[in-house]
């Protein structure tokens, strides 16, 4: 069957192509697909470690060297190449005749088709790309460590922050919190104030505090000792908290003394916190053996627009002090 370009053409005879051939050190093979034969130059087989014309001249011994994981692909490569005429150049490893594998660039041109468009013969080179190749892969894996490393890193560093932004949110509440009461201290209470007048007159909004603390705490103590007298305040903050909302804060001010602060919270109706409070607390009940009634005054008074923060809890105190003065267990503004 007469090929459309055969060597004749191109001025050489195959055998002359073949001596040409025999002097270039790169890997060369010449596939005639009409006939099934492969020639492959000295230099394919010295670079692969075999002696020279020790393997079938077929295309059988090509498929036989291929990596196994590589074979599909160029198996792919080769068809679309042969079928849709695409550029074949492709990298894979060959098998050495010590068994190891070595990684070739393969480029082949189709020299010559048939009547009917089919390949007749198929010219290529094997390029040894070995240590080119395996440094490439190496700094890849070494990319991809360090992008694992850096991934791995940067998980830790999401978490270690997550712990540290937990605990200066735990912090935060420790610093602002009474250890015993559980109840806001003097620093809660200065900043949740400023924010609640800030926001009553920005609003116009009302807001009222409460100052109260328990009659005669101070016998309580030197009767029944301390530790039952912090036990008794610990109660009286419980007490407090489950009769206000959760937007209302609660501090302790100093020993028995605690504030009250209500936004959006009327005169009138702070009153009424303070006797729903007043009568919680008169409903405790101490161990058997220690019988005592609970009693607190207060002084309630609501947030003048123009004033200071100081300036409203003072006269929140000075009510107390009108309280415990009239009558203790009693409410005054």
């Amino acid at each position: 069957m007469k090929q459309h370009v055969n060597s004749a053409i191109l001025g050489f005879s195959e055998q002359n192509l073949h001596t040409l051939l025999e002097l270039i050190s790169d890997g060369i093979w010449d596939w005639n697909a009409n006939t099934g034969a492969v020639y492959r130059n000295p230099g394919w087989y010295s670079m692969l470690g075999y002696p020279r014309d020790s393997l079938s001249g077929t295309v059988g011994t090509w498929e036989n060297i291929i990596h196994p994981d590589d074979y599909p692909r160029v198996m792919e490569h080769f068809r679309r190449c042969i079928t849709q005429d695409e550029q074949y150049q492709i990298e894979y490893r060959c098998q050495c005749r010590n068994g190891t594998y070595l990684w070739i660039e393969d480029r082949a041109r189709i020299i010559a088709r048939n009547p009917d468009g089919s390949v007749a013969r198929m010219l290529g080179v094997h390029k040894n790309i070995d240590a080119a190749k395996r440094l490439i892969l190496n700094l890849q894996q070494k990319n991809k460590s360090l992008e694992t490393i850096i991934a791995e890193r940067t998980a830790e560093l999401l978490v270690l922050n997550q712990q540290l932004q937990h605990r200066l949110k735990e912090y935060k509440i420790l610093l602002e919190r009474d250890p015993l009461t559980l109840a806001a201290n003097r620093y809660g209470l200065e900043r949740a104030l400023s924010e609640q007048c800030e926001r009553a007159r920005l609003f116009r909004q009302p807001l009222s505090a409460i100052v109260l603390d328990v009659d005669d705490f101070k016998e309580i103590n030197d009767k029944h000792g301390h530790l039952f007298g912090d036990t008794t305040l610990i109660k009286i903050a419980d007490c407090i908290r489950s009769s206000l909302r959760e937007k209302d804060v609660v501090a302790r001010w100093g020993g028995d003394e605690f504030v009250l602060v209500l936004p959006e919270t009327a005169h009138e109706e702070a009153e009424q916190v303070a006797c729903l409070i007043q009568r919680n607390v008169n409903q405790i009940r101490q161990p058997d053996e220690q019988q005592i009634k609970l009693t607190l005054s207060f002084g309630v008074v609501q947030f003048r627009e123009n004033e200071t923060q100081i300036d409203f809890l003072e006269r929140a105190d000075k009510a107390l002090y009108r309280a415990k003065g009239a009558d203790k267990n009693s409410i005054s503004r």
